[in-house]
């Protein structure tokens, strides 16, 4: 009963501690010709290229640039990218580029295509990241996807994350519409004027791009049943009215799919072109893993597991030797919690055999003991924050 307590306690005061930590770029010491400088800068400098400006990479890929920038020496650059196939594509032919972040279809999809010769060899991933659902906004009148049969249906520009899953939905579900592949904004606005029937998004709950739509705009999520039809390749999810309370309706529901976004690398070799830069980012992004699951930090990183597998992908060997050779650090923010609740029942351990009368403590007194210890600890990392 009483670590039953303990456990809940813990746990409730691990969500208000946070890590303060901080790094600055030494740049003072850097040789003085310009050629050396070049090469020290540009080793030190990950690309990394991830979406739109209203969907959820580019967040993720700010939050990479603010907790690792400095560390080690590494600088981030945040690329806004135009969908996971020219991602994938940027990140073999595009120099500067050394990380993408795609969705978890992208693969199969150029496999299936052959767009890309020998691609599962050549793009390999660190992590999975987290769930992306597929939202599909229309007006309110089209209650059911199989209505927008022979309708127009955006399915975002050419080449795109969102063009893909789209394509493969519809066709999974044998729906026949006329495709449009207006930008998203403009797509949102030509639905909102009845212009265009829906428009589909893929991207990770909650996106920004529909923060403004109100419950004046007449729009809502259309449910997509998760058939038979969409269980290979997909995930089931929902969207609630606290994602989007202008197209939810008030404590509703509306089940959709997902699919997994992915922090892809070009797969080097060791001691070939990138590997030494793409080798300190990926230890150094790992080590420091537990700063993203704080916030301000998007809260997509809860849902990350970077011992995670990816069917039909291969991980890249460094992110591999990282999991091998660090089996007791967080690797997603259960296990966060779980460490940091051992430590603190531990410390909790050592206070109580430094006061003797403990032994004898009915359990009620313990549970109140603790509870001064929960008080303290919680003090002592407000202290520390400020």
């Amino acid at each position: 009963m009483f670590y039953k307590y303990l456990r809940v306690a813990a746990v409730a005061v691990l969500a208000g501690l946070s890590i303060a930590a901080g790094a600055a770029a030494a740049t003072e010491n850097l040789p003085a010709t310009h050629q050396e400088r070049v090469e020290i800068i540009n080793r030190g400098t990950i690309g990394l290229v991830s979406g739109g400006m209203g969907g959820t990479y580019i967040r993720i890929a700010a939050d990479l640039q603010a907790a690792l920038d400095g560390t080690d020496e590494l600088r981030v650059l945040p690329i806004v990218g135009k969908g996971s196939i020219q991602n994938i594509t940027d990140l073999l032919y595009l120099r500067g580029i050394d990380v993408a972040i795609v969705q978890s279809d992208v693969l199969a999809y150029l496999k299936r295509t052959n767009a890309i010769a020998d691609i599962e060899n050549r793009v390999a991933y660190i992590t999975k990241l987290y769930n992306e659902e597929f939202h599909l906004v229309a007006r309110r009148d089209i209650t059911d996807i199989r209505q927008l049969a022979g309708k127009t249906v955006n399915f975002g520009p050419e080449g795109s994350g969102t063009a893909m899953t789209a394509q493969v939905v519809f066709d999974s579900l044998g729906l026949k519409v006329m495709r449009a592949n207006e930008p998203y904004q403009d797509a949102l606005q030509k639905v909102k004027s009845g212009e265009i029937d829906a428009m589909v998004y893929v991207a990770g709950k909650p996106a920004s791009i529909f923060s403004s739509v109100s419950e004046a705009d007449g729009l809502h999520i259309v449910p997509v049943p998760y058939g038979r039809e969409l269980q290979d390749a997909y995930l089931p999810a929902s969207i609630t009215s606290e994602d989007y309370a202008g197209l939810v309706g008030p404590g509703g529901s509306t089940d959709t799919v997902a699919v997994g976004a992915v922090m892809a690398v070009f797969n080097w070799k060791e001691r070939t072109g990138r590997y030494y830069s793409t080798r300190a980012f990926v230890n150094t992004f790992m080590d420091n893993f537990p700063k993203l699951l704080e916030e301000p930090h998007h809260s997509k990183w809860a849902e990350v597991n970077l011992a995670a597998e990816l069917p039909g992908w291969q991980r890249y060997p460094v992110a591999e030797e990282w999991l091998k050779n660090n089996p007791n650090q967080p690797v997603s923010a259960a296990s966060r919690q779980e460490q940091q609740m051992a430590e603190l029942v531990q410390a909790f351990e050592q206070f109580l055999k430094s006061r003797p009368e403990a032994a004898t403590l009915a359990e009620e007194d313990r549970e109140q003991l603790f509870s001064q210890f929960l008080a303290w600890t919680r003090a002592q990392g407000t202290a520390s924050a400020n």
